[in-house]
């Protein structure tokens, strides 16, 4: 069972009034007219941030998080995140980039950052309070559709399950890297990278020589094909705890939609990755990751419930010799539950994710429903069950209001777990 407190019922309060309060607002006539009225404003805005002489780019995101763990206090922050980049104007094909991002609370502090060491009886909430440079490049176009960059950038192959920015969090994951992307062959396409270094969302920085590899061939019509290498080396010889996700793991993936009728689309994914050791890893294994998925898609335009997309899928990471497979690159949020319960750190025996998606639009507002079964690969553990909702409103392409919870029921592994988010995001 899990336990509850009268600040946590209070906050789920909150979260369920904010929602029903976000909704109502979203859908209310009156409340869009009064937006609308505010264009001006917005595009005016928008307009004196860029100019022949480049562009200001800036994204805050206020955040209320409550965490509620069996056998830990509750969690509770309200973290404050600016990121602040000048882009530059293109010359010679040429084009540079700085991004500072800093992150503070404002009115809550009650949580483990993970990272200071203090506050360990909380809940853990791994946004700690940094500033730091997030990004720093200049990039080169010799031909058209072919981009060079070098210098500290954000990184994002397929769908984030690799190589991530790990944008949920505060603070970004970014790296210190010579990359290029081409797609000068028309359907083919290449990102590939050399990453020497990479800085986490808790600010912590990483040497590793790593070589990314990621080939891509689209079929119209039908999907994209996908082939990957990724050699992870951590090198940092004072860090000797990141060996452990020294791997190299190479796959193949394909992903696409099928138009069935005009108002009827089929989705398919299949993805199959072999990961083993790699570099200075202190412990030899081969583990094997299979995800499939499928679902449909009705775009039913015009109506007041809208892009109804439903899904069902199976992921399984595996596991040899007591090491699961690794993906501390990845968008870990993404998968395996907003809860983080199998974040970058999976347990010994591997995973085994069997998930449905519900996702659709209501008026302006974004509802997306998920729920997941989790259970061992090697053994026969049922870890436990999830199920993760949010809704989000977009106005004006500028500003973002949402409200999430994710609710996690533990049973051979680790502790219930419940976690709510209420959001502001302003992005120029």
């Amino acid at each position: 069972m899990r336990s509850s407190s009268a600040r946590g019922s209070k906050s789920y309060g909150t979260v369920v009034a904010a929602a029903v309060v976000a909704a109502g607002c979203a859908l209310s006539p009156l409340c869009i007219r009064e937006c609308r009225a505010e264009d001006s404003v917005t595009e005016t805005i928008a307009d004196s941030l860029k100019g022949d002489w480049g562009q200001i780019k800036l994204n805050l995101r206020y955040r209320y998080e409550h965490v509620q763990q069996d056998g830990l206090l509750d969690g509770e922050a309200d973290p404050l995140r600016l990121k602040l980049g000048y882009l530059s104007p293109e010359y010679a094909g040429f084009q540079g980039y700085i991004e500072g991002i800093g992150n503070t609370t404002i009115f809550f502090d009650d949580y483990n950052d993970t990272v200071s060491g203090d506050k360990e009886a909380y809940s853990s909430i791994a946004d700690p309070e940094e500033t730091e440079l997030n990004q720093l490049w200049v990039s080169w176009e010799p031909v058209e559709e072919t981009v060079v960059k070098g210098g500290r950038q954000r990184l994002l192959y397929d769908n984030g399950r690799f190589v991530h920015t790990q944008a949920f969090r505060q603070l970004e994951q970014t790296f210190d890297a010579a990359s290029v992307f081409s797609k000068t062959l028309g359907n083919f396409s290449v990102n590939a990278a050399y990453v020497f270094g990479v800085l986490d969302v808790k600010a912590n920085e990483k040497d590793m020589q790593t070589p990314l590899l990621n080939l891509k061939y689209s079929f119209p019509g039908i999907g994209a094909l996908t082939g990957y290498g990724y050699w992870l080396d951590y090198d940092d010889a004072e860090d000797s705890q990141s060996f452990m996700y020294s791997t190299q793991t190479m796959g193949v993936r394909f992903v696409g939609k099928a138009a069935v009728q005009e108002d009827f689309s089929l989705l398919y994914e299949a993805e199959y990755a072999h990961q083993s050791d790699y570099g200075d890893n202190p412990t030899a294994f081969d583990a094997d990751y299979y995800h499939l998925n499928g679902g449909v898609f009705f775009p039913l335009a015009g109506s007041l419930i809208k892009k109804v997309t439903a899904k069902i899928g199976y992921e399984v990471l595996g596991s040899d010799n007591g090491v699961p497979f690794q993906t501390p690159l990845g968008a870990n949020h993404k998968f395996n539950g907003w809860a983080d319960i199998f974040g970058k750190n999976k347990p010994a025996g591997g995973l085994q994710d069997l998930y449905g998606s519900l996702g659709m639009g209501i008026g302006p507002v974004t509802l997306d429903l998920v729920y997941h079964t989790f259970q061992a690969d090697a053994g026969d553990s049922d870890y436990g069950t999830e199920f993760d909702v949010k809704l989000s409103w977009t106005i004006q392409e500028h500003y973002t209001l949402a409200a999430s919870l994710a609710t996690y029921d533990a049973d051979e592994y680790k502790q219930d777990t419940e976690k709510i988010w209420l959001e502001l995001i302003v992005d120029f």
